[in-house]
């Protein structure tokens, strides 16, 4: 594989690296103890185009390849996580989702906007009850005259509270399971569409999540994204491409802590030398090098098989299932290279421990992920 960037990529990673080690990094912490991205960020990243940077730019989107965008979404998790992650929802769930399955009545609607960072976007699948089986979900759209109307709620919503636009999952046929699910365009304001309870993380705390609550919210039949029943697909779908984003917001997180660790090591002194003088701390940092790079090569090759149209549902998972594999465990040595310190939230390793977590569980988990893995090897 050839790993050496373009020109484009490369302008791409500066831009994003300047943006967030300027602008991000150093109120990562704040970010954490407030729990909420700030939205001049958020407007700063629509201004630079990272909303939209993998859309079309037939769409106003940025047009970016599918690597520029693993090298965008690192670069920011890097800084702060749960900065990154507003990012990668954006493009991966919702405007990926439009693009590929969105009339061009919807395109031109709600893609541009997005695309432009005027509008954010969630995407609504997750039940109390239906995480990995979406089948079990039991939010329904019914039909009624030319439309549906929509009963349910969703739970662990990124973005939910402040979303202009939310694609939203629900059972059209209870009968037909994974075939009875059809997706839909909501806008905020929707008559019966509120947002509920908001949840407090251990990790990506600045990163809004939230319950979405739908009761009799009329839609016309132009809200369905796709035809009847496609919903399972759509899902599917775009999971496969947010898995990418994961994995490099995983690569991103467990580089800081690499880092973090590195610099410690050389700088605390203990029995009258530097730590990174003992071969137990040489070792733990060889292999935090190590797993990083193998985890990033990993999704640039799941990057490179989407961008060229290649299947990618296989190494989409494998890149997932072990970058975040990767970020919880360096983080876990980051964390024990700075000791006490460590423990200690005046220390970023801390925030990237309870950051790295989430990306072994959303998007599908590592057992889901070892799932799909193994359905492709086996055939």
């Amino acid at each position: 594989m050839d790993n050496k960037l373009g020109e484009e990529q490369e302008m791409i990673r500066k831009m994003v690296r300047d943006f967030a080690q300027k602008e991000v990094a150093p109120i990562a912490a704040e970010i954490d103890d407030k729990g909420i991205v700030p939205f001049e960020n958020i407007k700063k990243m629509g201004q630079l185009g990272l909303l939209g940077l993998t859309v079309s730019e037939k769409y106003d989107g940025g047009g970016a390849d599918v690597i520029s965008y693993v090298i965008a979404i690192e670069e920011l998790a890097k800084a702060c996580a749960s900065t990154a992650i507003v990012m990668a929802v954006q493009n991966s769930l919702v405007c990926a989702g439009l693009e590929k399955f969105g009339s061009e009545e919807q395109k031109e609607r709600f893609l541009r906007p997005l695309a432009r960072g005027e509008k954010i976007g969630a995407f609504a699948l997750t039940e109390p009850g239906a995480g990995c089986d979406a089948a079990a979900q039991l939010t329904t759209a019914v039909r009624s005259g030319d439309g549906y109307v929509i009963n349910g709620s969703k739970h662990f919503i990124t973005n939910g509270s402040f979303a202009d636009i939310v694609i939203l999952f629900a059972m059209t046929d209870k009968a037909q399971r994974n075939r009875g699910i059809s997706a839909f365009v909501v806008e905020k304001g929707t008559p019966g569409f509120t947002v509920g309870k908001e949840e407090h993380k251990m990790g990506i705390r600045g990163s809004n999540t939230c319950e979405l609550v739908f009761t009799a919210v009329h839609l016309s039949a132009a809200a369905r994204l796709g035809e009847e029943g496609q919903g399972f697909k759509i899902a599917m779908t775009v999971l496969d491409a947010g898995r990418i984003g994961v994995a490099a917001q995983a690569v991103g997180i467990a580089q800081a802590a690499y880092e973090a660790a590195l610099k410690y090591s050389k700088e605390r002194i203990q029995f009258g030398q530097p730590i990174a003088q003992f071969q137990a701390i040489q070792w733990m940092l060889a292999d935090m090098a190590t797993r990083i790079e193998a985890a990033r090569l990993l999704t640039f090759s799941a990057a490179m098989a989407k961008q060229s149209g290649q299947p990618y549902s296989k190494e989409a998972s494998m890149a997932k299932l072990f970058a975040s594999e990767t970020a919880v465990w360096v983080a876990d040595r980051a964390v024990q290279i700075h000791g006490g310190y460590g423990y200690m939230k005046e220390y970023s390793v801390e925030r990237n421990y309870r950051d790295a977590k989430i990306t072994e569980i959303y998007e599908g988990t590592s057992e889901v992920q070892r799932m799909v893995i193994a359905r492709a090897i086996l055939g």
